[in-house]
């Protein structure tokens, strides 16, 4: 650790625009929202309740200006498709109005929007008839996006159309634990698809709308690495490519840059024993450098849009944002062009099927009264902003 803090204080130069910020999505710190497919899980009880949340539908002013406070000058969050479209081709023009605040708030903030419009969540209506898999999917979500872009594409120049579209492909597909909880090989396979077509065709209606825009979806890449055995060498090789490239190689002329969401680092055969977070994820600076080096191949800029610890008692965040943002810096060293930061998350929030009970925030809040608390880490995270202005 000591040589990277050195490194950190002796070159700690982003490139100049750089944006640095937090994260968070709708579902999970807005509270309030029932007619989604996880409101409907929670309600029978495969879910925990996200309830109320941290409120951020009314408090996002504050949450703004706590970001801002802390050095921020961007910031990622998402619109919930349940708000904007509670029922099939009907929109919620009061919704698009406070979304429309919102993004009014962040500038106001000093905060560059990136606006993801899918970040796992769909309304009940879309679930029903199959979600993903209908045949007219890519269509209706389109159509969604494209409303969306005729009403507020003015307020953002970054958009996201999915967040972690092999994520989500697991977790529903292959492991069954997320909406619609089906366990199936085949159709793991084929909602990927079903993804890719739905982006790609977001995209074009989007450009259509709005040429200037600039589009991509955040996609979770992990590590992966082997212990050089060549049977553990070719489980490397498949999954960079199933995992980390597929999905990227099939939007790519569909994407203006790419959003990286970091968290794993997998080794193939023996693995040495790693520091761990709050979830029992390893903590492995150096693969971010890895991921980030992987993405080259594609020649477009690249966020890292998502990147965060659980750590509820704060002794580990603090460092964690430092070291990994030392091999973000050595990727740029070497000509990958990252142009943004985004930690997860902002504020605690409700962290999807493990509830409330995992604290990735940098700032915490009370459940009973919503008031505010910054985590200590959330200033060494500022002060490594403000070294890059000093």
């Amino acid at each position: 650790m000591g040589h990277q803090e050195h490194q950190h204080k002796t070159d700690p130069k982003f490139p100049k625009g750089f944006l640095w910020g937090a994260s968070t999505s709708a579902y999970q710190v807005e509270g309030g929202i029932e007619n989604n497919d996880w409101a409907k899980a929670a309600r029978e009880g495969k879910f925990p309740v996200a309830g109320i949340s941290c409120d951020q539908y009314h408090r996002y002013e504050e949450d703004f200006a706590i970001a801002q406070s802390l050095g921020h000058n961007a910031h990622r969050l998402s619109i919930e498709w349940a708000r904007i479209e509670p029922n099939e081709g009907e929109f919620d023009e009061k919704e698009i109005e406070h979304y429309r605040l919102i993004l009014v708030s962040l500038q106001k903030h000093g905060l560059e929007p990136f606006v993801n419009l899918w970040h796992y969540t769909v309304p009940i209506w879309f679930a029903e008839m199959g979600g993903f898999e209908h045949p007219d999917a890519s269509k209706i979500f389109a159509r969604y996006m494209a409303y969306v872009m005729t009403r507020l594409g003015g307020e953002a120049t970054f958009w996201l159309t999915l967040n972690e579209p092999m994520v989500f492909a697991s977790a529903a597909y292959l492991r069954g634990k997320w909406p619609p909880f089906k366990k199936n090989f085949f159709k793991f396979i084929k909602i990927q698809s079903c993804l890719v077509s739905a982006h790609n065709l977001a995209y074009e209606m989007t450009k259509k709308i709005s040429p200037h825009t600039q589009i991509g979806i955040a996609k979770n890449n992990i590590y992966f690495a082997s212990d050089g055995r060549w049977w553990n060498d070719l489980a490397k090789l498949f999954m960079d490519w199933f995992w980390n490239e597929r999905f990227l190689n099939a939007i790519d002329a569909h994407q203006d840059f790419i959003g990286l969401n970091h968290y794993f680092y997998q080794k193939f055969g023996k693995k040495e024993k790693l520091p761990q977070s709050d979830r029992g994820w390893d903590i492995f600076p150096e693969a971010i450098y890895h991921c980030l080096l992987e993405l080259k191949r594609y020649r477009k800029p690249i966020y890292v849009s998502e990147h965060g610890i659980a750590d509820e008692a704060d002794t580990q965040r603090g460092e964690f944002i430092k070291n990994y943002l030392c091999y973000i810096k050595k990727a740029i060293d070497e000509g990958i062009d990252v142009r943004g930061y985004f930690y997860w998350s902002l504020i605690d929030n409700f962290e999807l099927e493990e509830g409330y009970t995992k604290k990735f925030g940098l700032v915490t809040f009370d459940p009973v009264t919503q008031a505010r608390t910054i985590r200590p880490s959330a200033f060494t995270y500022k002060e490594i902003i403000e070294n890059q202005s000093a």
